[in-house]
């Protein structure tokens, strides 16, 4: 089975190898058939420590590092 990879702002950078993301998704509500946002932060492990607050990341699933993170961040994207 592949790994899932998702993708949504940092909004923490505050622990040594870690940030959190935050990831948005949107839902059609099952009886009003409206479409509604849905977030979810996830802890990610960053070895370099390349992401900082307010920037977009993709994180890719991987076995459990921590008792809170079992992703990983992808590395950025050269320019």
């Amino acid at each position: 089975m592949p790994k899932r990879i998702l993708e949504g702002l940092v909004v923490s950078d505050k622990g040594d190898k870690t940030v959190v993301v935050k990831v948005e998704r949107t839902i059609l509500h099952p009886l009003l058939k409206k479409t509604v946002r849905r977030s979810k932060r996830y802890h990610a492990h960053d070895e370099a420590n390349a992401y900082k607050a307010g920037e977009i990341a993709r994180i890719v699933e991987c076995a459990p590092k921590s008792k809170l993170k079992t992703w990983e961040v992808l590395p950025k994207a050269s320019a």
